[in-house]
C-alpha cells in the first residue's frame, strides 16, 4: 500500500509528483538567480587550480542504477582516488576549496542533478557504489526515496562525520570509521525521516540546512 503523506492527504505516487514538481520550480528559479555566482566560482577554479573545474564521482540513486554527480572540484587531482574524504585527503584540498566546502558552494553544481532527476533536493545523500554493495540490505531500505542534496541525516549527522573523519590519518582508517560510525547513523536517520515525511517537512528542513539550525523536532527524531 502506498504511503499516505500526513497532512496533505495524497498517495504516495502523488506526493512523489508533488516533490518532483516543487524541485523543477526550485531548481529552475535557483539557477537564474545563481549562474553568475557559479561562473565566477568556475572561473576562479580555472584560473588558480587550473582544468578540471568539475568533480564528476559515480553515485547511486537505486541499489542498481548510478549516475554522474557533480561538485565544484575542491582538491587537487590523483590517478587513484576512491572512498570518502577524511584526514587522510587534507592536504589536497585548494585554498579555494576550503573555502567552497565551508559553505557548501561545492555542491551547487547538483543543481543541474536535480534538474535531471538524479536526486531530489530533500533526501538521504547518495553513496558511493562500494558502500551499497558492502551494505546491501540497508541500503535497500536507504534508497527507496530519491536521493538528495540535504536530507536528516545531513543535517544532524554532517558536522559529527566531518569532525570524525578528519582524525583519520589513513584510507584505511576513514573507510574503518564511516563504515562502523557513519553509515549505520545516517542510515537510521534517513529511515526515520522517511517515515514520516511530507512536502511541509521537506521545506522545513530545506530552510534548516540553509541556516544551518537543527529544530528541535529533528534532534527528537534523532533520539527516538
Amino acid at each position: 500500500m502506498a504511503r499516505s503523506a500526513q497532512g496533505f492527504g495524497m498517495t504516495g505516487s502523488g506526493t512523489t509528483l508533488g516533490r518532483r514538481l516543487m524541485d523543477l520550480v526550485w531548481v529552475l528559479l535557483l539557477l537564474v538567480l545563481l549562474w553568475p555566482v557559479m561562473l565566477l566560482i568556475g572561473l576562479l577554479i580555472l584560473i588558480q587550480d587550473g582544468r578540471p573545474v568539475f568533480y564528476v564521482s559515480e553515485r547511486m540513486k537505486t541499489p542498481e542504477q548510478g549516475f554522474q554527480l557533480l561538485k565544484f572540484r575542491t582538491m587537487t587531482n590523483v590517478d587513484a582516488d576512491s572512498g570518502v574524504s577524511g584526514g587522510d585527503k587534507a592536504h589536497r584540498i585548494t585554498q579555494i576549496g576550503a573555502f567552497l566546502r565551508k559553505y557548501r558552494l561545492d555542491e551547487l553544481p547538483q543543481l543541474l542533478n536535480i534538474l535531471r532527476g538524479d536526486i531530489s533536493f530533500v533526501g538521504p545523500r547518495p553513496p558511493l557504489r562500494r558502500y551499497v554493495e558492502r551494505f546491501p540490505d540497508l541500503y535497500t531500505e536507504v534508497l527507496k526515496d530519491r536521493p538528495g542534496v540535504t536530507g536528516l541525516a545531513t543535517l544532524i549527522y554532517h558536522r559529527t562525520e566531518e569532525r570524525l573523519l578528519a582524525q583519520c590519518e589513513t584510507a584505511e582508517e576513514t573507510e574503518a570509521v564511516y563504515e562502523r560510525r557513519c553509515v549505520p547513523r545516517k542510515a537510521r536517520l534517513d529511515v526515520l525521516y522517511a517515515k514520516k515525511r511530507t512536502l511541509c517537512s521537506d521545506q522545513r528542513l530545506t530552510v534548516a540546512t540553509v541556516f544551518r539550525r537543527v529544530s528541535p523536532v529533528y534532534r527528537n527524531r534523532d533520539q527516538g
